[in-house]
């Protein structure tokens, strides 16, 4: 497929309708709309959730940067419309029109066939992709995204488009029927769909350099959280699925009266007024924390400035997730990316090093979180500190490595009582109750047969505590 990309960034800003919109509305009118059927009628059935995800990419791609419906339907103000756009975004929408051309004329989603065979070689990622999303859909977090007066009228935005085209438009009686999306709601009210396997293989395969050594230490273990969920929601929902797990698998130990203790301070935390948790704080001090809040957050992932510690999107990324945050962590054997479940955080000593193009020592319990924050902090732009580009983690990331973890061995994650003496407590020092100065932490407590999500002074050391950190891509 050919890329407005290799074209000098001048010419793409001065022509993005002849770019993009001018030919694939031409397309349009002369392979779609000529007849009877609808648009996406008109393709393989198989591609019709494709090409209601790139359609949905397009519509928010221009709510997001104020671009009015109608001048996609007119050369001159769609030109100054695109003027004001940086030159990544421009870009970004020249490739939108590009791939959704390219499925028309096609009949099927343009592939990078190396991206492909790249991501499937060294993660194994259509598995695991499909394996999360069975997941979530599993237990109630994903839902069909709602209709709405803005997405309705499908028909409606691709005739905004045609008269580009050379030929007149003829009528349409009937308006497709939308094909599900799936999605979250976030704490703003606002819904998220799912990170596609398109947008994480794009992604992995423009980091594969970067991402070199941290493949080579084991962080092949995908990881889809639901970030703008309110926690409240996510915390119900890992009760629920314990409840399920027991009723499934009688000899799972559960209390089912109380599978999950939480600490007061959970409640209402990432939605109060302010919020009492933050995340990705800079120190776990009351004041100048530098964390944001769960909605900030979800702002700046909307608006494509969010950047996660230093690593993940860069800003104009075209493979933007607001309201997801995706990860990759170490697998229950690192040396084995087909091993079920996490790898657990070892007790001082009992670590073992991982990679050999910078074999990185394991994470061992034994610190501070304050300790470990400082740690990931100096690392995260370090290329030769061992733990490069990893991020501390938080609640949302725990409940879901926990759901994984104990539907894919069905033993529970960080059973910090285990017998065998080789787990720990995590802490989740990717967020931070500033409002009593603790970090969360969570573990599986044998002896109460439930899981807790808990929080400390971060000036507490202790033996069986420690850190599991991801990388975020």
């Amino acid at each position: 497929m050919s890329s407005l990309f290799s074209r000098p960034s001048s010419e793409i800003f001065a022509t993005p309708a002849e770019a993009g919109a001018q030919r694939t509305s031409e397309i349009l009118s002369e392979a779609i709309l000529a007849s009877s059927s609808s648009v996406r009628d008109s393709l393989p059935k198989e591609h019709h959730k494709h090409f209601e995800t790139l359609r949905q990419e397009i519509i928010d791609f221009t709510q997001a940067h104020d671009i009015p419906r109608e001048s996609l339907a007119k050369p001159d103000a769609l030109r100054e419309a695109a003027s004001k756009l940086s030159i990544p975004d421009l870009e970004r929408l020249a490739n939108l029109l590009e791939r959704f051309e390219h499925l028309l004329v096609k009949k099927e989603p343009w592939e990078n066939k190396e991206a492909l065979e790249y991501v499937e070689e060294h993660y194994h990622l259509k598995e695991q992709y499909t394996s999360q999303v069975s997941l979530l859909e599993q237990v109630g977090i994903l839902h069909s995204k709602k209709e709405s007066k803005k997405i309705q009228n499908l028909s409606t935005f691709f005739r905004s488009l045609l008269p580009f085209g050379k030929k007149k438009r003829p009528e349409v009686s009937t308006i497709p029927e939308t094909p599900e999306v799936l999605c979250i709601t976030g704490i703003d009210g606002k819904e998220y769909p799912i990170p596609t396997l398109e947008q994480i293989t794009i992604r992995l395969f423009e980091r594969r350099e970067e991402l070199k050594t941290k493949h080579d230490q084991g962080f092949t273990k995908l990881l889809l959280v639901p970030f703008g969920m309110s926690l409240d929601a996510l915390r119900e929902t890992l009760k629920q699925f314990l409840l399920k797990h027991k009723k499934d698998n009688p000899s799972f130990d559960l209390d089912t009266n109380q599978p999950l203790w939480t600490w007061l301070e959970y409640p209402g935390a990432d939605i109060g007024d302010p919020p009492k948790l933050v995340y990705y704080p800079q120190s776990f001090d009351q004041e100048g924390h530098g964390g944001k809040t769960k909605m900030e957050i979800l702002e700046e992932q909307a608006g494509r400035r969010w950047t996660p510690t230093s690593v993940g999107v860069a800003e104009g990324s075209e493979t933007g997730t607001p309201g997801w945050t995706i990860h990759l962590l170490q697998p229950s054997d690192p040396s084995d990316s087909d091993s079920p479940g996490f790898a657990p955080i070892p007790h001082k000593g009992q670590g073992t090093p991982q990679g050999n193009l910078t074999p990185r020592p394991s994470l061992e319990a034994g610190k501070t979180p304050t300790e470990y924050l400082s740690l990931l902090q100096k690392s995260q732009d370090d290329p030769y500190s061992p733990y490069s580009q990893e991020s501390d983690m938080t609640p949302e990331d725990w409940i879901m490595a926990f759901m994984t973890h104990l539907q894919e061995t069905k033993k529970p994650l960080d059973d910090a009582w285990n017998p065998t003496n080789k787990e720990s407590i995590s802490y989740l020092t990717g967020a931070f109750f500033h409002s009593s100065t603790d970090v969360p932490y969570a573990f599986w407590y044998r002896d109460n047969r439930q899981a807790n999500l808990s929080g400390h002074d971060p000036r507490n050391r202790g033996g069986g505590i420690g850190v599991r950190s991801s990388v975020v891509v």
